[in-house]
C-alpha cells in the first residue's frame, strides 16, 4: 500500500482541487449551482481521491484503473473550466491560471500510468 501523502501528483491534483474550490468555483453565478459549478467540484475532489482509492490497492494494475479514472475527472475539468472561460465567469487570466494547473496534473497523470504499465516499483 502506498501513502498517498508522498505523491507528487496526489499533492499537485489536492493543490488543484483547492483552487478551483477556492478561487473558480464561487465566481460562478448561484443560477448554475447545481449545473456547472456542482459538476466542476465533483469533478475536481475526483481527482485527489481517485489517487487515494487507488494507493490503498495492491497491485499496480488495479492502481492504474483508479488513476484512469482521474485522468478523465481531470478530462472533465478542464472542458468545465473552458465552458467558464466562455460564458465569462472567470477571466483569461483566470483561465489560464487553471488550464496549467490542469494540464500539469494530466502530464503527471500520465507519466505515472506508463510508469505502472511499464511494470515500475515504487522507490523505497
Amino acid at each position: 500500500m502506498r501513502d498517498y501523502k508522498k505523491l507528487d501528483v496526489w499533492k499537485k491534483a489536492h493543490e488543484l482541487n483547492m483552487f478551483i474550490k477556492k478561487d473558480i468555483a464561487i465566481r460562478f453565478p448561484k443560477e448554475e449551482r447545481f449545473e456547472l459549478t456542482s459538476q466542476l467540484t465533483r469533478a475536481a475532489l475526483s481527482i485527489p481521491l481517485n489517487i487515494v482509492e487507488g494507493c490503498g490497492r495492491f497491485t499496480d494494475k488495479d492502481f492504474a484503473h483508479f488513476l484512469d479514472t482521474a485522468l478523465g475527472s481531470t478530462n472533465e475539468i478542464d472542458y468545465c473550466c473552458l465552458c467558464a472561460s466562455e460564458l465569462k465567469y472567470i477571466s483569461d487570466e483566470e483561465y489560464l491560471k487553471v488550464n496549467q494547473s490542469i494540464n500539469e496534473v494530466r502530464a503527471m497523470l500520465i507519466s505515472f500510468l506508463k510508469f505502472l504499465r511499464a511494470g515500475g516499483k515504487e522507490k523505497s
